[in-house]
């Protein structure tokens, strides 16, 4: 098949450097705005919408001169690939490295969960049972990413990933750039088209899955899946000859199974879009679907069999539980004014886009026959709604893996018709040259509502990806109280917190045991409230010396609590004002992101 050219509407072509070169211009100014603000944003006091009242208006600033610049240099076919390419860096530096910049410690308790689990595969030096790390397992039994991030830091010869943890999203989308270049220019050559869906899935992009993460790497490979087997698994591909044909199986071999060991849902997820694919006249090629399904079946009946054989009942009840996916309740309702607007920013960004895409698959006659695989792998995630609530996040997970398809419509909804050469001609033969001056004022009103609805996304980025960071942001005094706890929490301990929203919650679990309980039935969590300290002190009885009991109160658990509609901000002070007066608990450390308390020992254990 032949990819789609529209050249309908080109211009004669340029000359000189400064027509070139001007593009460069707003970039540069972008940028220089971009600096100035991460330098002069101040992220000591986040209020409930984040980084997004913290930044600096220069930032704003740059961000609408960085998107206006893009659109018409993508737009203007005169002008080289490169310069698109470089907006889209600009873009990626923008999004994901300001917090990087801004923040002095990485973002989001998980990748801080992940630091530990590596930590723990580099001390244990193997694998280890449910027997010995308990729930914990569930990562050693997927541990792919874990093992290639352990090697890696022999490799460097640093001591933790908290050295590059923050600056992991830059990584994981610029992971992304390639594969997506080569799906959309399968179908595509015209290149206003490429890079506004390559634009667009960065910006639409901000479920936050490309922290430090097995998903991030697992779902970069997934790309790379679908792009590999849409380029050389066709049939036009096919007849290329069988031996290069075995040489990309092997590579998809390869991809498949750093997926499978790495991540629980993206295989399925895999799996999906391949079958959606042999839904394709060219694509009903069986080996990548059955490959990938040999290989997941492998792991799941092997290695992966403890964790799934205790799941497995509860993955079975949520099959067709639609309902679970989207409900919202205690611990997750946003709270306020600030997480609601986010959340509402999020919601509707979504929403543009794939609205964006059905117009696309409207408008677009040509691309909807031609790029009909892209429909179908857009399309294709959606029935795992109902196969699991994958606690309450498949929504997002879904929306994450629609994207590569999604983004390609939304992109051709906001650039004039796509035409053939063939078309093109016959157009101009049946006098089309009299509409013209019509055609050129439907251009131009084009331009600017596609740049409006362009420059409308990008800014809702910014809340929907960063509107939540004072739940995901821990000051160095968070972590050096935490870190402080875990230096002399001896073996056997116990830490009690509100909920596991702190730096380093998983640090020393193969050793220590955590109690949450905001994760505790609400009836419980109702008689802490009402008797903090005698309630906690029961909790907290029974652990044996040399181990301690502590209680930990953060920044971090409080943001979380409050933004999600658990416990409020006098709830919370009350319970460790309580604590504080208690004769039962004494204070070990505090400072400005919390407190640090531990249960006094009578005889030889808690009572």
């Amino acid at each position: 098949m032949t990819p789609v050219t529209d050249l309908s509407d080109l211009p004669p072509a340029w000359s000189g450097r400064r027509a070139l070169a001007w593009p460069g211009v707003p970039l540069l100014v972008a940028l220089a705005l971009w600096a100035y603000a991460v330098r002069h944003t101040d992220v000591s006091r986040l209020d409930d919408y984040g980084l997004v009242t913290a930044l600096h208006p220069a930032f704003w600033a740059g961000l609408a001169v960085l998107t206006t610049g893009f659109w018409f240099t993508v737009r203007d076919p005169r002008r080289p690939g490169a310069w698109a390419a470089a907006y889209v860096l600009g873009l990626l530096v923008m999004e994901r490295v300001t917090q990087a910049v801004v923040y002095p410690t990485p973002l989001y308790a998980w990748a801080w969960k992940h630091e530990a689990v590596i930590d723990h595969l580099l001390t244990a030096g193997g694998l280890q049972t449910a027997d010995q790390v308990g729930d914990m397992a569930v990562y050693d039994q997927w541990p792919g990413f874990f093992a290639a991030q352990a090697a890696l830091l022999r490799l460097l010869g640093v001591d933790s990933v908290a050295m590059f943890m923050a600056w992991w999203p830059l990584v994981s989308s610029l992971m992304l750039l390639l594969p997506l270049l080569l799906i959309y220019r399968t179908f595509t050559e015209d290149r206003r088209l490429i890079w506004t869906a390559v634009w667009l899935f960065y910006v639409a992009n901000w479920v936050g899955q490309d922290y430090f993460s097995p998903q991030s790497v697992a779902y970069a490979l997934h790309v790379g899946v679908l792009a590999l087997v849409l380029r050389r698994f066709g049939r036009s591909a096919v007849r290329g000859g069988r031996p290069r044909q075995a040489v990309w199986t092997v590579v998809l071999i390869v991809m498949v199974v750093a997926i499978v060991i790495s991540h629980q849902l993206t295989p399925g997820m895999l799996v999906v879009c391949l079958l959606a694919l042999c839904l394709s006249r060219r694509y009903r090629d069986w080996v990548p679907v059955v490959t990938t399904v040999v290989i997941f079946l492998a792991w799941c009946l092997t290695a992966a069999l403890p964790f799934l054989s205790a799941a497995m009942p509860d993955m079975i009840r949520s099959v067709g539980d639609v309902g679970a996916n989207v409900e919202t309740g205690y611990g997750a309702t946003p709270t306020g004014t600030g997480a609601i607007a986010t959340s509402w920013a999020a919601r509707l960004l979504s929403a543009s886009v794939l609205l964006l895409a059905a117009v696309g698959v409207l408008r677009q006659r040509v691309l909807r026959h031609r790029a009909r695989p892209l429909l179908l792998i857009a399309a294709a995630p959606l029935p795992m709604f109902a196969a699991s609530s994958y606690g309450s996040e498949m929504i997002f997970r879904v929306l994450l893996f629609m994207l590569p398809g999604a983004a390609f419509f939304a992109a051709a909804a906001l650039l004039p018709k796509v035409r053939t050469l063939a078309a093109d001609a016959a157009a101009k033969e049946a006098g089309s040259r009299q509409a013209a001056p019509v055609q050129a004022r439907r251009r131009g009103l084009g331009t600017w509502v596609g740049l409006a609805a362009l420059l409308g996304g990008t800014l809702a980025f910014v809340p929907a990806y960063s509107g939540k960071d004072r739940i995901n942001y821990f000051p160095p005094q968070e972590v050096a109280l935490v870190r402080q706890l875990f230096d002399q929490a001896p073996d056997g301990s116990l830490v009690v917190a509100a909920n596991r929203n702190y730096p380093l919650a998983y640090a020393s679990y193969w050793s220590v045991d955590h109690y949450w309980f905001l994760d505790d039935a609400r009836s419980h969590v109702d008689r802490i409230v009402e008797n903090p300290a005698g309630t906690l002190a029961s909790d907290m009885a029974g652990v044996e010396r040399p181990a301690r009991a502590y209680f930990l109160l953060t920044q971090g658990q409080l943001a979380n609590s409050e933004m999600n509609g658990q416990l409020d901000h006098a709830q919370l002070s009350r319970i460790q004002k309580s604590v504080a007066a208690s004769p039962r608990f004494q204070l070990v450390a505090e400072n400005s992101a919390g407190w640090l308390y531990v249960l006094k020992q009578t005889g030889g254990a808690e009572r």
